[in-house]
């Protein structure tokens, strides 16, 4: 089963604050959509009213319903979440924490069944945790905890993934392997997914589209070549770098001032072959 993620107009107060401004996002069945932003933007609390876990005015639907007509257990069929900072139980098994995944299909009385505990174990396999079933949550290390996250969302089977920062704790590696995962369970299953990322190049590396946040309010959205342009990054990150395309991959390269590049060169390192632009203001400077 595949779902469409409609938002329009939606408009989120905290604390008496204006957080989200008049935001439509709209991600097709099956597709997947990131939301980045710089720090305070919004990102999180857009994507937890989309969960809803957060009060808004406008729509916000998901498959066709309206999420603020569905109960709790009819929310978690629909969409799993795996949250940036997740509140894990203390003394609980991987395995036990992944199946409470399948919470909403289980009846309100009753106890995991047999398919119940497949889902679970395919899962922790797919995410290589296995090994990891029956040991305590507090003795992993921030990686693996994070792919045990993971692993309660994919066990609930709903047809909408929504990703807040999901690779944050992970080193390149193991980036690289959930990613990787999320896109062929997309694929496969024709999950539809709505992340928020830090990470730029991530984020162009795996999401078909981008919408831009900045200060509650889309500032633009579409491909990610029309996105992370260096005009956009500096106006809206205030950040000096390099958007590199090669063969339809884009990098996000951070460029050092022209203060750090004259430091650098005064102690004989070379900036042609990765910043040639700032190996010339270097050059300036020091001939000045």
């Amino acid at each position: 089963m595949t779902a469409r993620i409609s938002c329009h107009g939606v408009t989120i107060h905290l604390g008496g604050q204006l957080i989200v401004s008049d935001v439509a996002i709209d991600v097709a069945p099956g597709g997947w959509v990131s939301i980045v932003g710089p720090n305070g933007a919004g990102k999180t609390t857009l994507l937890r009213a989309v969960a809803g876990l957060v009060a808004y005015d406008g729509t916000i639907a998901v498959g066709g319903d309206s999420m603020t007509a569905l109960s709790a257990r009819a929310r978690a069929r629909v969409v799993a979440v795996v949250p940036q900072d997740p509140i894990v139980p203390y003394g609980l098994k991987v395995l036990d924490y992944v199946l409470l995944g399948r919470t909403s299909h289980i009846g309100r009385f009753g106890v995991e069944g047999v398919r119940d505990l497949a889902v679970a174990r395919d899962v922790l396999q797919q995410l290589e945790l296995s090994p990891l079933a029956q040991r305590r949550i507090e003795t992993l290390s921030g990686g693996e905890r994070q792919r045990t996250v993971l692993a309660r969302a994919l066990a609930q089977e709903a047809p909408v993934l929504l990703l807040d920062e999901p690779t944050t704790a992970l080193d390149i590696g193991h980036q690289q392997e959930v990613l990787d995962l999320v896109d062929e369970l997309r694929r496969d299953r024709g999950l539809t997914v709505l992340s928020t990322m830090h990470d730029l190049t991530l984020a162009a590396q795996y999401a078909e589209s981008l919408v831009l946040l900045d200060r509650g309010v889309v500032v633009t959205s579409g491909s990610p070549d029309d996105v992370l342009t260096e005009d956009n990054l500096s106006r809206y990150y205030g950040a000096r770098v390099r958007v590199v395309r090669d063969e339809g991959t884009i990098v996000i390269v951070p460029l050092r001032s022209s203060v750090e590049a004259n430091e650098l060169h005064r102690h004989g390192v070379v900036l042609d072959d990765v910043h040639p632009d700032v190996n010339a203001e270097a050059r300036s400077g020091r001939n000045r």
